[in-house]
């Protein structure tokens, strides 16, 4: 077989096999090896900005801690631990889109961690999803989470310190119902 025969045989192996999973009303899975890789999740391109352990008695991460709902308090017993993952989102689609608020953390013994909602108005970091046009982001240029040391917006949880030593912890998206995108964690 030539050179070339060989090449458009792949090129079309290639072609035919990106095309699987995608159909309407499929569910579909994503996934990401690391942070920072951009992952494209129903028409919205998800990408930690970066995640961390948070310490309420440092006076950076106070502040990432406030608005909390009533009865959580900031300094955590000690087998658990603030975490903090911040999420940039962008609309490369031509139609408007929602971000999803559907957000959990799986460690390797399938311990689910969801987030911990924040107060908005007491809070200027905080994830909250609103419908992008095409080529908008999230957060909203200008805003304290866009401009600030980390540019993204806070997903804010609570895990155990138990959890922590069963990595790696997975970040799991699911946006719309039908798709779903796993990012590993840094730790």
């Amino acid at each position: 077989m030539s050179r070339r025969a060989i090449i458009a045989l792949l090129v079309g192996a290639a072609v035919a096999l990106s095309g699987c999973g995608s159909g309407e009303g499929s569910s579909s899975q994503f996934e990401a090896q690391t942070e920072g890789i951009y992952l494209t999740i129903g028409g919205l391109t998800y990408q930690v900005q970066m995640s961390r352990y948070l310490n309420p008695g440092d006076v950076e991460d106070a502040e990432y801690l406030n608005g909390l709902p009533e009865g959580i308090p900031a300094q955590l017993p000690g087998d658990e631990t603030w975490f903090g993952i911040w999420m940039r989102v962008k609309n490369y689609s031509e139609e408007p889109l929602t971000p999803t608020s559907s957000f959990t953390i799986v460690d390797t013994e399938e311990n689910e961690f969801r987030p911990v909602p924040l107060d908005a108005g007491s809070n200027p970091f905080v994830y909250e999803p609103k419908e992008l046009r095409h080529a908008q982001v999230l957060p909203t240029p200008d805003t304290a989470a866009a401009t600030g040391p980390i540019q993204g917006a806070l997903i804010l949880f609570r895990l155990t310190t138990e959890s922590l030593q069963n990595r790696p912890l997975k970040l799991h998206i699911e946006q719309g119902g039908s798709q779903t995108g796993i990012i590993d964690i840094d730790l």
